[in-house]
Order: structure tokens, then C-alpha cells, then sequence
């Protein structure tokens, strides 16, 4: 497996602050050959680099203003049940498995206030889910980013 080299960094800094910008115009900027850049791309996807374009779109712009992340308690047998139960509620828009006092932690997306408690309750319905508590986001206060760990290098284990 290729591992993520000076090159590769800095083609995804140029990609994160212009990810619009073409194959050629990368290699432009870079002063590395079209062929080049288009390699190290292909490379970079089938290592999983990129995360999918859906991460880019707001949800507020499609009528779902209010974001609230609920820490979720399940019967540890039925962890895999409800997270496939999870993912058929479009207003689930991430869910992470977690170590410590709550088993899942979900951000979701609501219309309001009672949406927000409609959602809670079909998540309260799933079998093996125990208790949720739900906090609303107030404000994004550090977005979602990587380039200061671009700017740092990649780490090794």
C-alpha cells in the first residue's frame, strides 16, 4: 500500500483549498505533469482518501435547520440491528460506534423542534435501543477540516 508522501500532501492541501480545481490546473500549481497528478489521484481513491462530495452539501439548504447530536444506549447484543435500523432514518446523517458511556453517538438533522421529537421517537422505537439523550447544536464553533494536518505531515503508527 502506497503511504501518503510530501507529493500527495501537498496535492491534497491544493485540492482543500480549491476542490474544484481541474487535473491540469493542479498540475500547473504543483509544477508536476498532468499524468502525474492524475496518478497520484487514482492512488489517493483507492486508498479511501476522499470522503464522499455528500459531506459538502448543507442540510439547511434542503430545509433542515436544526442539527442535534444524540448519544444513544442499546443492548450491546443488538448493536448491528439498530444501527441497520439507523440507517433508514434519512434524518440520521452520521452514527459512530463509541467507547465509553453511550454506545452510539448520531448527528442528526431536523425541521424543528418537532421533528427533532418525531426523529427521537422513531430511534426510541428501534428493538434494543435502551435510552437516548439529545443535546442541540447551538453553532459550528471549529468546522470540519484537515488542512492543519496537511500543513503537519502525515504520522506514522
Amino acid at each position: 500500500m502506497h503511504a501518503i508522501d510530501g507529493t500527495d500532501t501537498r496535492l491534497l492541501t491544493a485540492l482543500a483549498k480549491d476542490p474544484r480545481r481541474t487535473v491540469v490546473a493542479l498540475a500547473q500549481k504543483l509544477g508536476l505533469s498532468r499524468n502525474t497528478v492524475q496518478a497520484r489521484m487514482a492512488q489517493l481513491e483507492r486508498m479511501s482518501v476522499f470522503l464522499s462530495f455528500e459531506r459538502r452539501i448543507n442540510p439547511a439548504a434542503l430545509g433542515y435547520p436544526l442539527m442535534a447530536f444524540i448519544s444513544v444506549h442499546v443492548q450491546q447484543q443488538k448493536l448491528q440491528q439498530v444501527a441497520d435500523e439507523l440507517s433508514g432514518i434519512p434524518e440520521v446523517i452520521e452514527a459512530y460506534g463509541l467507547a465509553g458511556q453511550a454506545d452510539l453517538l448520531m448527528r442528526v438533522v431536523a425541521v424543528d423542534a418537532e421533528d427533532l421529537f418525531r426523529i427521537n421517537g422513531k430511534i426510541l422505537g428501534i428493538d434494543g435501543v435502551e435510552r437516548t439523550d439529545t443535546s442541540l447544536a447551538m453553532g459550528e464553533l471549529v468546522p470540519f477540516r484537515v488542512e492543519p494536518l496537511l500543513a503537519r505531515g502525515p504520522r506514522t503508527p
